[in-house]
C-alpha cells in the first residue's frame, strides 16, 4: 500500500488530478468524454500554474539572494520553500500512508455527519503529513505522535472547510466547493477577528476599496499587471542589477500577475461540471443531503484582490523580516506561495484590498515567528529524511543554516499542534483531543440543525 500511494504522489498533481477527476466524473454518471475533459482542464491548470510559479521563483531567487548579501542580512533560518516541506512530509512512515488513513477518517466523519466535505485534494495531503512528520521526529520517531498530529490537523481542517464553505461559495460563485487545505484555513481566524476590529474603527468604512475600486482610484497603476511590473523593477533596482535586467524582472513579475487568473480559470472550467453533477446526484439519491467537494485553493488565487495584495506584500514582508526583533527567517523561496494566503481571507473582508492587506500582514508577521520557533524541528526532520534518502535533495539544508518555509510552517494550525506536542507533551495531546472532539460534535450539531431546517 505504501508503494502504491508513493507512486501516486510521484505522478504529481498535473497527472494525478486528471485521473482522479475522470474517475469521479464516471462514478457520478458523467459521460466519459465530458469527465475526461473536466479532468484534463484541471491537470492543464496545474501545469500552467507550475510554469508560472517556476517563472517567479527561478527569476527572483537570484536578485533576492543578492539583496540579502548586499545588505548583509544575517538571518540563520534558510527558506527551503514548499518542496522541502513536501519532501519531509512524504519522506517518513507517517507520510507514506497519510492518504489512505485520512480518506478513512474523512469517510467516518461523513457517515457520522461530523462533516459535509469530501476532501479530494489529494496532492495537498502533504500538509497533514508535514505536521505529522515534524511531531514524529520531535517525539523521538514516534508513529503514535506523528499520526495523532496529522489526524488532528485533518479533522480540524475538515470542520473549518464546512464552516467557511457558504461564504467561500458566495464570494467566488463556486457552489458545492469547500477548501480543506490547512494553510489557507489557518488564516480564517485572523480574517474574522481583524475584520471585526476594523469595522469598529470610526471612518474605516470609507476605505472600502476592492480591486475594481483600486483601478478606478489609481487608474492604470491599480492594475495587478502594472503593480507587478513596479514591484519587479523595485526588486531589480534594490539588487543593483543593470537597467535591462531591471526592466526584465518588471515584465516577468507583471506577466505572472496577468497569467495567473487566466490559468486558474481552467480549474473552474474543469471543476464546475463535476461539482454541479455531484450536487445533482446527492440531491437525487440522498434526499437533498448537502456535500461539499474539497478542492485546492489554486482554484481562486487568480482573484484580482489576491493578486494586488500578494504583489504589495512581497517587498513589504522582506523589509519587515529584516527589521522584526527576534525573527531569524527571511522568506525567499516561499514568496511564490504568497497567493495562497488570501483565498479564505477575501470572503470575510469582502474583497476589500485595505482589510485584506492588514489581515495578510498581521498573519505573516506572526507566521515569521512561527517559522523561527519551528526551525529546529524542521531541521531535525529534514536532516533525518536526507540521511535516509540522499536523493531527496529538496530536504538538504545548506551548511551553517537551519531550515524553514512559510508554506504551512507559518500556519496557525500547524504551529499550535507543534507547540502542544513539543512543549506540553501528554497535556498537549489531551488539549488537542478535547478541542478536536469538541469541534466535531459542534459541527455535527450544526449540520443536524441545518438539515432539519432543510438547508
Amino acid at each position: 500500500m505504501e508503494q502504491v500511494f508513493s507512486y501516486i504522489i510521484s505522478l504529481g498533481a498535473s497527472v494525478m488530478m486528471p485521473i482522479l477527476f475522470t474517475i469521479i466524473g464516471l462514478c457520478i454518471g458523467m459521460k466519459f468524454g465530458k469527465a475526461l475533459k473536466s479532468g484534463l482542464y484541471v491537470g492543464v491548470g496545474f501545469v500552467g500554474l507550475g510554469i508560472v510559479t517556476a517563472l517567479l521563483t527561478s527569476n527572483f531567487d537570484s536578485p533576492l539572494k543578492v539583496i540579502s548579501e548586499l545588505y548583509d542580512l544575517q538571518l540563520k533560518v534558510f527558506d527551503m520553500g514548499w518542496p522541502a516541506a513536501a519532501a519531509v512530509a512524504y519522506g517518513t512512515a507517517v507520510g507514506a500512508l497519510i492518504i489512505p488513513i485520512c480518506l478513512g477518517v474523512n469517510l467516518l466523519l461523513l457517515v457520522t455527519k461530523c462533516t459535509r466535505t469530501i476532501n479530494i485534494d489529494l496532492w495537498n495531503y502533504w500538509h497533514f503529513a508535514f505536521i505529522g512528520a515534524v511531531a514524529y521526529f520531535v517525539m523521538g520517531q514516534s508513529l503514535l505522535w506523528g499520526y495523532f498530529a496529522a489526524i488532528v490537523c485533518y479533522i480540524i481542517t475538515l470542520v473549518m472547510a464546512d464552516l467557511t464553505a457558504e461564504r467561500f461559495q458566495q464570494h467566488y460563485d463556486l457552489p458545492g466547493i469547500s477548501i480543506p487545505q490547512p494553510f489557507c484555513q489557518s488564516f480564517t481566524p485572523f480574517a474574522v477577528a481583524i475584520s471585526w476590529l476594523l469595522d469598529r474603527i470610526p471612518g474605516f468604512a470609507r476605505l472600502d476599496i476592492d480591486a475594481e475600486g483600486l483601478k478606478r482610484k489609481f487608474g492604470v497603476l491599480g492594475e495587478p499587471l502594472v503593480l507587478g511590473v513596479i514591484v519587479g523593477v523595485l526588486i531589480g533596482w534594490a539588487a543593483r542589477f543593470e537597467f535591462g535586467k531591471v526592466l526584465s524582472l518588471g515584465v516577468i513579475m507583471g506577466g505572472v500577475m496577468e497569467l495567473i487568473p487566466r490559468i486558474t480559470s481552467l480549474f473552474i472550467d474543469g471543476l464546475r461540471p463535476i461539482a454541479e453533477k455531484t450536487q445533482e446526484v446527492v440531491k437525487k439519491r440522498f434526499g437533498g443531503t448537502k456535500v461539499h467537494i474539497g478542492m485546492s485553493p489554486a482554484l481562486v488565487i487568480g482573484h484580482p484582490t489576491t493578486l494586488v495584495c500578494s504583489v504589495i506584500l512581497i517587498p513589504v514582508i522582506l523589509v519587515i523580516a529584516v527589521l522584526l526583533p527576534g525573527n531569524q527567517f527571511l522568506p525567499l523561496a516561499s514568496l511564490a506561495g504568497m497567493f495562497y494566503l488570501f483565498p479564505l481571507i477575501l470572503p470575510y473582508t469582502k474583497g476589500n484590498v485595505v482589510k485584506s492587506l492588514i489581515v495578510g500582514l498581521v498573519a505573516l508577521v506572526i507566521g515569521l515567528y512561527f517559522v523561527t520557533d519551528m526551525a529546529s524541528a524542521f531541521t531535525l526532520a529534514a536532516d533525518e529524511v536526507y540521511k535516509t534518502d540522499p536523493t531527496a535533495t529538496a530536504a538538504k539544508i545548506p551548511e551553517g543554516f537551519e531550515g524553514g518555509a512559510l508554506d504551512f510552517a507559518s500556519s496557525l494550525f500547524g504551529y499550535v499542534i507543534y507547540a502542544c506536542v513539543k512543549y506540553l507533551r501528554w497535556i498537549g495531546m489531551g488539549l488537542l483531543t478535547l478541542i478536536t472532539i469538541g469541534m466535531m460534535l459542534w459541527n455535527r450539531s450544526r449540520i443536524a440543525k441545518e438539515e432539519k431546517a432543510g438547508k
